[in-house]
């Protein structure tokens, strides 16, 4: 198990601090299972439609067209920093 500190306002240290007493468990215990219930239960991440919607994050620029050209050109000012011309 992983140790994580959280810094929680006034009303919520209260609130479960009795809800840990009312429940016989601890404030960890109750924090952890409020993630498991809100971030955990959903399935996992589509990776195959998340890559879909990025693929086109860059289409409307206009100065990557020709990308061999592009990688070229940023490869040459890589290499003229690296020999202190650039």
């Amino acid at each position: 198990m992983r140790r994580t500190q959280l810094y929680l306002d006034e009303e919520m240290g209260r609130i479960l601090a009795v809800l840990s007493r009312q429940k016989g468990t601890t404030v960890s215990e109750l924090v952890r299972e409020s993630i498991r219930e809100k971030y955990m239960s959903k399935r996992e991440v589509d990776k195959v439609s998340l890559a879909r919607q990025l693929s086109g994050i860059w289409g409307h620029r206009e100065d990557l067209t020709d990308i061999d050209r592009t990688i070229r050109r940023l490869r040459r000012g890589a290499r003229l920093k690296r020999f202190g011309l650039g």
